[in-house]
């Protein structure tokens, strides 16, 4: 069963915010921070498991084992990055019986060719407008829960213009999409436009070092969006945490530094507490 809270939360009309998840240890940081709704990013969830770039090279069945995995570990609904549903239509059909089955609460599917690429690198190449119109209709007619829900995206800015992205956007809603995301859009007035021009919810992408402004929450909120996805924020603050304490390593010979996590906390975050106490119980002398 799909977790409701996102529809619901889409429903209250408040804006809300959703980290970006790329591996199992972030989930169980969130966890502990404490979130409704988590997004399983492509672009990161492939960098931390098999060290590529988001480029369609990981298949469905490797990104379905990875989704699968985050709604296990998260204890938040996750939006999952479905890329272009991995083929033409009997694949997407696939994917969103796949997705839905894996536990997790919406589907992201976008209009590029297969295999795609990121949406803040260059060299996308799209789909016709009526392919991704059926794959929308596709996606729609495959799912089984009410509460698990279709976000089409469009990344039709670099090539199309606004016009490509509010043209695409506004066949995608009528073709059943629950969710309209405009990828890429590069100043807060074409945010505003693309707001400004659906029923349906939008959702904004703030990716750190992309294509787009990444104004603050209460800026995004005005300007109309529904909700942001931060999929880069912990991937890359990570990065930069690990670079900091392994140069201090290899340059100081540090090995305990100021400002770790816990390693204690972490322990129980991760489980261990439960095995613990299996060995209390079970475990012979």
């Amino acid at each position: 069963m799909a977790n409701p809270i996102l529809r619901e939360k889409l429903a209250s009309g408040k804006f809300f915010v959703i980290p970006g998840i790329q591996d199992m240890i972030t989930a169980v940081i969130a966890n502990k921070v404490g979130f409704d709704v988590v997004y399983g990013t492509g672009y990161w969830l492939t960098a931390s498991a098999w060290g590529l770039p988001d480029a369609g090279i990981a298949t469905y069945s490797e990104m379905r084992n990875r989704m699968e995995t985050l709604a296990r570990t998260s204890n938040s609904a996750v939006i999952a990055d479905g890329d272009t549903g991995y083929g033409g239509l009997l694949n997407v059909h696939h994917t969103v019986k796949g997705y839905e089955a894996s536990g997790v609460t919406a589907i992201q599917l976008e209009d590029q060719e297969f295999p795609k690429k990121c949406g803040h690198t260059p060299y996308k190449r799209l789909i016709p407008l009526e392919d991704m119109v059926e794959k929308i209709k596709v996606a729609v007619d495959a799912k089984e829960d009410e509460n698990f829900l279709i976000v089409a995206r469009t990344d039709a800015r670099e090539s199309e213009g606004m016009d490509g992205v509010l043209r695409r956007l506004e066949a995608y809603e009528k073709a059943g999409a629950d969710i309209m995301f405009p990828e890429s859009l590069t100043s807060e007035e074409e945010m505003r436009q693309a707001c400004a021009s659906f029923e349906k919810p939008v959702m904004a992408n703030m990716s750190n070092g992309g294509l787009s402004p990444v104004p603050n929450a209460s800026v995004l909120s005005e300007i109309g969006y529904a909700f942001a996805i931060y999929p880069s924020l912990t991937s890359l603050a990570a990065a930069a945490a690990m670079e900091k304490a392994l140069t201090d390593l290899k340059e100081k010979g540090i090995g305990q530094p100021d400002g770790i996590f816990d390693f204690n906390e972490f322990c129980s975050l991760i489980g261990f507490e439960e095995v613990w106490d299996f060995e209390k119980k079970w475990a012979k002398n």
